[in-house]
């Protein structure tokens, strides 16, 4: 938090109480000396793997209501992929909401952090199981339906990993979740 060590270095006379109401209104300003510093490639990992959890969860109950209700391949995707979006939000947004931020607040700064990253996870995840050869025939008791999952969720979080570490870099993605942990 370069900017807000600063602020309390030049201005001295700030209290407590205002920068917790600084804290949870989510200044734009807040955070703008976080886009120039030195990412880790394991806050990156962390930042994905938290959207991947999502992103699997959705995916998994998506394939499995839509193979329990008999629907064709594209329906039981496209269920999947809203799945992993509604997931990996409420994952972020479960988060923001404990530290004490808002509804609204939380929700926008979760469509801010994880729409990119969850998108590039769903295209990379659903384009390796549409090409894999008779992964989308594949039922919850084969073997590959499974690995194919495996595989193609393995495959999205290396990709999306770098994606991460770049925004996070920017003060974009989980850089702004972040600021309401701390």
């Amino acid at each position: 938090m370069q900017h807000e060590a600063h602020t309390h270095t030049e201005h001295g006379h700030h209290e407590h109480h205002e920068h917790h109401e600084h804290q949870q209104h989510g200044d734009a300003h807040a955070h703008h000396g976080h886009g120039g510093g030195k990412v880790s490639w394991s806050m990156a990992a962390q930042a994905t793997l938290h959207c991947l959890t999502g992103c699997a969860i959705g995916e998994v109950l998506g394939m499995i209501v839509g193979t329990a209700f008999g629907w064709g391949n594209m329906p039981t995707m496209v269920l999947a992929i809203v799945l992993a979006f509604f997931f990996g939000y409420s994952l972020t947004l479960r988060g923001i909401t404990r530290a004490g931020v808002d509804f609204r607040t939380a929700f926008k700064v979760a469509l801010a952090a994880d729409t990119l990253s969850i998108a590039v996870m769903e295209l990379i995840d659903n384009g390796v199981i549409a090409l894999w050869p008779a992964a989308m025939d594949a039922t919850l008791s084969d073997a590959l339906f499974w690995g194919s999952l495996v595989v193609s969720l393995a495959l999205a979080f290396v990709i999306t990993t770098p994606v991460n570490k770049w925004m996070i870099g920017r003060g974009k993605g989980h850089a702004v979740v972040h600021q309401y942990h701390h």
